[in-house]
């Protein structure tokens, strides 16, 4: 029995012995990545460029071809592996001249209202669209009011984003769908026109911008659909207690072309133990043309060339083979992350892990995890390598849009998305304030650190 003891006691401390060597060499590993990020980092810059000489990169259009270029170019600098253009088709969607409101309350009294295009919408009728309002908070409303009170006006959609909720993504999620939906539910009752508050907590006067479907809504039928500032909604709203039956006037110009020719821009680090096993790290490359995209997601972009930029600076030999993927078209249609799953599946390309950066480049928290109890179990036991760094709010459930698709083809393990402060993101999401001068260096090279950290250790233990 004493024997049996010894030997259990033997295993017990060379295990914890083990445990803190390795627990000592992930910690020194993870602090040369933080030095290299903070002190030596490329992302800045990269995205300096990006915003500033290049600007907004909407699907289909020049911005978008001349980031694909830039983007790829940078990565061949990095002396990666391998480097290549995926290509996709994509929506082109464009918004013509900037659009007009005023708001009417009496004849000849007018305001002029901050409002922009939602993107996919179409163009008002030649000379602009005048019609009453009606509010409404929800599509219950809206049904309730019914056809007779509904035709021929200008739908309100006026629900605010949830300002209780701590993370505010959730609140986005409970609001978002009187953007994405509202002008389809408002045709069915004969509206002309629909206006939506802008998904913002803030109280300013930019117009959030974001994409929306018309579903199976008939062509003839269809309406068109515009955001307004927070001031503007609250303005508005005010407005319409006092006279009910303002007017509203709007022109719009924008227009929906064919489909054309994009890419996905991809570069990999090949592995030297498992080469076809896949880790890949990625944002999307497009955004609104409102700002020039610089939290939405130009920093998600930059934060994802930076991890193997900096692996590559550190000499680390992957055992898996690394990609960073830059995918085009997130913001409306994902057809990029498709177009990458479908391919990944039709090559039977097996990705233990994906993580995508897309909520902009503030203050890194930690991350949210798609996968299960035993992965993240193990997932779990990391958090201490991120507790020096303030980035150890690990939780499960999440990930993000264009890396979904992978987990929907059955060709990936774990998901992961890294989760930023998220208290300051739907100031700047899809609106004309999302500018490089908003973004902190700082913020963004911890965020591409502790990226580069967790893409470290999951090339190192696998999953379960």
């Amino acid at each position: 029995m004493k024997k049996v003891l010894l030997v259990v006691l033997t295993i017990l401390v060379i295990s914890n012995g083990f445990s803190q060597k390795v627990n000592k060499e992930d910690s020194t590993m993870i602090r040369q990545i933080f030095t290299t990020s903070l002190t030596d980092g490329a992302s800045y810059d990269w995205l300096d460029y990006m915003s500033n000489e290049i600007g907004s990169r909407l699907s289909g259009s020049l911005g978008a071809e001349l980031a694909v270029n830039y983007t790829k170019e940078q990565m061949e600098e990095l002396g990666l592996d391998k480097v290549w253009l995926q290509p996709v088709m994509v929506p082109k969607w464009t918004r013509g001249t900037k659009e007009f409101s005023y708001i009417e309350p009496s004849p000849g009294v007018t305001t002029t209202a901050d409002v922009c295009a939602l993107g996919g919408s179409v163009p008002t009728p030649y000379g602009g669209l005048k019609a009453k309002v009606i509010e409404v908070k929800n599509f219950k409303e809206l049904e309730a009011l019914g056809r007779e009170n509904v035709e021929g006006k200008i739908v309100f959609y006026n629900r605010p984003m949830d300002a209780t909720l701590i993370q505010t993504g959730g609140a986005y999620g409970g609001a978002v769908n009187q953007r994405t939906a509202g002008a389809k539910e408002a045709a069915k009752y004969g509206a002309v026109g629909v206006i939506v508050r802008s998904m913002n907590l803030l109280k300013d006067d930019y117009p959030h911008t974001g994409t929306m479907s018309y579903g199976d809504t008939p062509a003839h039928l269809k309406i068109p659909a515009c955001a307004i500032s927070t001031n503007g909604a609250n303005y508005l709203s005010t407005t319409l207690k006092l006279q009910p039956n303002l007017l509203f006037y709007l022109s719009m110009s924008c227009k929906t072309h064919a489909d054309v020719q994009s890419y996905n821009v991809i570069g990999e680090i090949k592995g030297s133990m498992y080469p076809n096993k896949y880790i890949v790290v990625g944002g999307h490359l497009d955004s609104w043309d409102l700002g020039d995209g610089s939290q939405d997601d130009g920093a998600g972009c930059v934060q994802s060339m930076e991890v193997l930029r900096i692996l590559k600076k550190l000499e680390y030999k992957p055992k898996y083979t690394i990609r960073v993927v830059l995918f085009m078209n997130e913001e409306n249609g994902l057809r990029g992350g498709k177009k990458y799953a479908a391919e990944a599946k039709r090559k039977g390309e097996h990705h233990i892990f994906a993580l995508e950066s897309d909520a902009g480049g503030f203050t890194p928290r930690g991350f949210s995890f798609t996968t299960d109890d035993k992965n993240f179990i193990q997932i779990k036991s990391w958090e201490s390598l991120f507790e020096p760094y303030l980035i150890n709010w690990f939780t499960k459930g999440g990930g993000g849009a264009d890396i979904g698709p992978l987990k929907k083809e059955g060709v990936v393990t774990v998901l992961a998305g890294l989760r930023p402060d998220s208290q300051r993101y739907f100031d700047f999401h899809h609106a004309a304030n999302d500018i490089f001068k908003y973004v902190n260096k700082r913020e963004l090279e911890l965020g591409a650190a502790a990226m580069t950290s967790l893409i470290y250790l999951f090339d190192k233990y696998g999953v379960k």
